[in-house]
């Protein structure tokens, strides 16, 4: 067992190391105690009171025992309906943690470094990520193309399919040349921002500070999102080369993966292929891997990379953003994990083929986690443009015997609900925003009749105030408050006055929040008054 000074030494001249030395120390001794965080304090000349405040800001770093020891059950909206209130009941010491990320295998338990799986106490395992279905539209995938292949995490397994051929094809380009294809293919960011990636790349590479980074965020916290899980456990080489390939174009020497704490299989998978790749990428581009504490908020890149550099994982301020002032306030890519997996294919085949796989005049494909109250829950690559329901009816199978789908989440739980006839839209950016949701990170839970809306609502709105940062007060106070207002404690019970209560503090959170968080909490509660209305007003009357 590594003494306190030897874990300091450790990690004290590594890039980023103070979420891998808090890792070490909660791994050694189960939780984080007073003198484990004074070391890591003076060990890394951060203020005491700083690396406190860090510590009990993430969800999964415990400061007394049993700690690690205690079984955490997720408690998300569709764990909910698979059994996670019986587990939580069942299995001694067992706290809720928020979504895990495992909406199409529920209800997972983490336990140490240990994931379980399970409906109940007795069918509880260990097993992997469920992989992706053959496509059953078969329409032409660029992310999961290859994934289905034997032994495709390995470095050997990659290769048989052509794997780093696109890195060597790159590096033999100019920088113009390789930004110009990854401009032309119309790649955007897929993590819900939709940004242009060649943009992105081509502002860092044009950046004058150095040296530059790639981050990859592959934090996905949002509820109903587990396609960065797939990618990672199967394909985690397309990844690394993606990273490669980015560092290229823009001139970047360093690259982070930062990985979500719920995925600890996943950490050593990941682990493995940078192990594997090393002689490969070289020597002028270096890659670590960071294991985040368990933040919703951590997704959102301004605290992403705040938590990196060993920070209160904050949001931060825009401008300046991280394309010039990123990682140690230097020139910064940050992509999201299906972003980079889509690079070496564009390379490869070229930005028209790329372009081509879309419908219409929409460029590429977009993977799409499917979950909730659906036949064949997972993760499906379809084409921009496809009609929501031939996903749901044909891909997907359609809805439990005797039922129909009452609503829909769109981009996890951010995007709030669709419902009646805007199910009949089309799985692009500007379709469903003109139903006035958004596709985002593309988590789309599935709701049938059976289902009360209102806790639905309820547990959404729960998940964003326990998530928000607390950094500006109309998230910190605005969420606490629509949660009380679904439960029918508090404010008004008339139903004009309840709906005008509600509406005046979601516009408020939207017009004032700092990061995305606070702006798209009241999708939740303005799309439940929108299609809704009879249960509103049930929900109003029964609270009198």
């Amino acid at each position: 067992m590594s003494t306190n000074e030897e874990l300091i030494d450790r990690w004290r001249d590594e890039e980023a190391p103070l979420l891998p030395l808090l890792h070490a120390f909660h791994d050694r001794d189960g939780f984080l105690n007073e003198e484990a965080i004074r070391c890591v304090a003076d060990g890394l000349k951060i203020p005491l009171a700083e690396i406190f405040g860090t510590v009990t800001f993430y969800h999964h770093f415990s400061t007394e025992a049993p700690g690690m020891n205690t079984p955490r059950v997720c408690n998300g909206p569709v764990c909910r309906y698979l059994g996670s209130p019986e587990l939580l009941n069942s299995l001694d010491q067992a706290i809720p943690m928020a979504c895990a990320g495992r909406c199409d295998d529920g209800v997972p338990v983490i336990q140490g470094n240990e994931i379980r799986v399970g409906q109940s106490v007795d069918t509880l395992e260990a097993r992997p990520s469920p992989l992706p279905s053959p496509n059953p539209g078969n329409t032409e995938e660029c992310v999961f193309a290859h994934i289905r292949e034997p032994n495709r995490s390995s470095l050997e397994g990659y290769q048989h399919t052509g794997g780093y051929e696109a890195l060597m094809k790159a590096r033999k380009m100019s920088r113009i040349e390789l930004l110009d294809l990854i401009t032309e293919s119309k790649l955007a960011g897929r993590g819900g921002a939709g940004f242009p990636t060649g943009k992105k790349w081509g502002m860092v590479a044009n950046a004058d500070s150095e040296p530059k980074s790639i981050v990859c965020n592959a934090d996905e916290g949002e509820p109903g999102c587990f396609k960065d899980r797939a990618i990672l456990d199967y394909d985690p080489h397309a990844v690394i080369e993606g990273m490669a390939i980015a560092a290229h174009a823009t001139g970047a020497t360093k690259g982070f993966i930062y990985l979500r704490y719920e995925y600890p299989e996943t950490f050593k998978i990941v682990e493995q292929a940078m192990e594997e790749v090393e002689d490969l990428i070289g020597n002028s581009f270096s890659l670590y891997l960071r294991r985040g504490g368990g933040a919703y908020i951590c997704g959102e890149e301004g605290s992403l990379l705040n938590s990196l550099e060993g920070k209160h994982p904050f949001p931060r301020n825009r401008p300046p953003f991280p394309v010039t002032h990123g990682y140690d306030d230097l020139p910064t890519v940050v992509n999201n994990v299906e972003t980079l997996a889509s690079v070496a294919p564009i390379v490869l085949k070229g930005a028209e083929w790329y372009r081509g796989l879309g419908i219409g005049d929409h460029a590429g494909t977009k993977i799409i986690s499917v979950s909730g109250d659906i036949q064949q829950p997972g993760n499906y690559e379809v084409p921009f443009g496809l009609p929501l329901p031939t996903l749901l009816t044909e891909w997907c199978g359609g809805m439990p015997e005797g039922r129909c789908i009452q609503a829909v989440t769109m981009a996890g739980l951010s995007g709030g609900f669709l419902a009646g006839d805007d199910l009949d839209v089309t799985l692009d950016e500007p379709s469903i925003r003109a139903k006035g949701s958004f596709l985002g990170a593309a988590g789309i839970m599935v709701f049938d009749d059976t289902r009360d809306m209102i806790e639905v609502a309820h547990s959404a709105m729960e998940f964003f105030a326990e998530e928000s940062c607390g950094k500006c007060f109309p998230c910190r106070i605005g969420t606490q408050r629509l949660t009380e207002r679904l439960n029918g404690q508090t404010g008004p019970t008339g139903e004009k006055a309840w709906r005008k209560e509600v509406r005046d503090i979601g516009q408020t959170m939207i017009a004032t929040s700092a990061c995305g968080l606070g702006i798209a909490a009241p999708n939740i509660t303005e799309s439940l008054i929108k299609y809704f209305p009879e249960q509103v007003a049930a929900h109003l009357n029964s609270s009198r």
